[in-house]
């Protein structure tokens, strides 16, 4: 039975072998990394979309990934997810609390991997989330070659320096646009980042001892992250006055309570906190919908100018320029009113979907591509590992137990043949694979203690498990038990089915419409529940987690 049940996971995933890419040997690769980024770029065409023309300009000679998703919508299991290209399951990491190498294996990250075959490994900003989940030192030394690099000023991130309409006094709220000469140390963390990197890339193109190490600098930037502070001057990018709301900013009659995030992280910031609304449900009001989403998109424009004189610093040595990779991601989404939530802390669509662009010098220069079909983000680790020439990366094993006693392989797979154009099926039609997630729960309804929104382990009750494939998203909400580490799929508390083809913001759930049920659906309802079935037979395959 197991063996059938793979069978179906590895033709859905399509995961097929394939010759590596030929480049020049071992290139430079810039990995670029934006805390809780939406794909609101002006190259991802959404009905509202942030000002980023030097972001746009790296995806014309890119590709582009449409459909890229997380495997968990908060930081630290995101990361390590997708430095290690294994599943939060594997990892057993579901909050900020657990180092995987004491808790659950001695997984290879990819900076490590690439340390150990001659590059020079640096980390600047947020690159692992710090503290627990990292070792309280971003997994120096095993990743790093140097001491990671953090802004001494993040000590300020939340520091009451946010000016308010109300009064003169100075808030620690949720919109702080801010006057950089008026900051601690005149400056803002990604500004610092940025300038070390920059620095870096400088000293490497002037250095005259002729350096030939290839070097993986990892760059990680805060915002859009809240709170959204940023130099004021990127809010004249968008008045007020042409600020647009979401389509559905109410939560959906019906819509699952397990699955609801009460965004209580932006509760606590003073401006919210002000509003006075009534926990979980009650709505923002528009007029502060329209201040934070404003904020949000002058926070993109704020790192989209700084990635911008990042490329311009590589951009002023043809000969690095042209053998440096570079990619750039969001951790993660965050939902902006999107049936009423304010956060990521879910498996909305919102709180999973990500930019994620690639440009490989000599394969995507005159050849950019727009790929549609969904990827996840663990998928990086493989494909890099692809590009600059390096053997590829064995698959894990499929069961949690035994994969974690290997410590270097993946659960995703390299994006190079997707990228070509080379995973096709006989009829000419592209292999459609499929992006899994997860989310933990204390319980079926929003809490306040426990935090429904950042359960820790010991408090989870029950996982998410979410599977999105082209057109659609189905989820369950399952028992889950935190001590040993498993999912009862029997003990079912929900289940969510998104037609997204026809219906995006994912309002309507058809899990119980007969529709989908199959002998009275339409055709193509048939079609696709017999892929969903599919495809949650691979998410429980790939998850981590056994029934018990």
């Amino acid at each position: 039975m197991k063996s059938a049940l793979l069978a179906i996971s590895f033709l859905a995933v399509g995961c097929i072998a394939e010759e590596g890419i030929n480049l020049k040997q071992h290139p430079n690769i810039l990995f670029l990394v934006a805390d809780d980024l939406r794909p609101f770029l002006g190259t991802y065409k959404n009905d509202q979309m942030a000002i980023t023309p030097n972001l746009d300009k790296l995806a014309k000679k890119s590709a582009q990934f449409n459909a890229a998703y997380a495997q968990q919508a908060l930081c630290a299991p995101s990361r390590n997810s997708f430095l290690t290209s294994r599943r939060p399951d594997t990892l057993k990491l579901y909050d900020f609390y657990s180092y995987w190498r004491n808790f659950a294996g001695n997984f290879t990250t990819l900076p490590q991997y690439l340390k150990s075959h001659g590059y020079h490994t640096v980390s600047v900003g947020k690159i692992f989330h710090p503290g627990i989940s990292s070792n309280f030192s971003d997994d120096y030394p095993h990743s790093w070659s140097q001491k990671p690099f953090h802004p001494k000023s993040e000590e300020f991130k939340d520091a009451k320096v946010c000016s308010s309409l109300d009064d003169e006094k100075l808030h620690r709220n949720i919109v702080c646009p801010v006057e950089i000469s008026k900051m601690p140390g005149n400056t803002l963390p990604d500004i610092e980042t940025a300038q070390f990197a920059i620095d870096f890339l400088r000293q490497r193109a002037s250095s005259s001892t002729g350096v030939t190490t290839p070097f993986f600098l990892a760059v990680g930037f805060h915002k859009p992250h809240i709170p959204l502070k940023f130099p004021k001057e990127f809010s004249d990018l968008y008045p007020i006055e042409n600020v647009t709301l979401t389509k559905h900013s109410e939560r959906p009659l019906g819509y699952p309570t397990v699955a609801w995030n009460s965004w209580l992280d932006l509760r606590k910031r003073e401006d919210v906190n002000n509003l006075h609304l009534k926990f979980p449900y009650e709505p923002v009001p528009d007029t502060f919908a329209k201040r934070i989403r404003q904020a949000y998109f002058a926070s993109t424009s704020y790192i989209d100018h700084l990635v911008g004189q990042l490329l311009d610093e590589l951009s002023m040595s043809k000969s690095m320029a042209s053998n440096t990779i570079i990619v750039f991601f969001g951790d993660h989404g965050w939902s902006l009113g999107e049936l009423g939530e304010w956060a990521k802390y879910s498996n909305q669509e919102a709180a999973l979907r990500v930019p994620l662009i690639l440009h490989i010098p000599g394969i995507t220069d005159h050849t950019p591509e727009q790929i549609d079909a969904p990827v996840e983000l663990l998928d990086i680790f493989p494909t890099l590992v692809e590009a600059v020439g390096l053997e590829r990366m064995p698959e894990c094993p499929s069961e949690s137990r035994i994969s974690r006693q290997v410590t270097f392989c993946t659960e995703g797979r390299s994006l190079l043949k997707l990228m070509r154009g080379l995973e096709k099926q006989s009829k000419g039609e592209t292999i459609a694979a499929a992006a899994f997630s997860q989310y933990p729960r204390p319980g079926a309804k929003p809490t306040l203690r426990p935090n429904s929104d950042e359960p820790r382990l010991r408090q989870i009750q029950v996982m998410g498990y979410s599977v999105r494939v082209p057109g659609f998203r189905y989820t369950e909400w399952v028992r889950f038990n935190p001590k040993v580490f498993a999912a009862n799929w029997t003990a079912v508390v929900d289940v969510e089915l998104y037609d997204l083809l026809r219906d995006p913001d994912g309002v309507v759930n058809r899990a119980f419409d007969m529709k989908f049920a199959g002998v009275r659906a339409k055709p193509y309802a048939k079609k696709i529940l017999k892929k969903v079935n599919e495809w949650l037979v691979c998410a429980i395959y790939l998850s981590s987690s056994d029934t018990y």
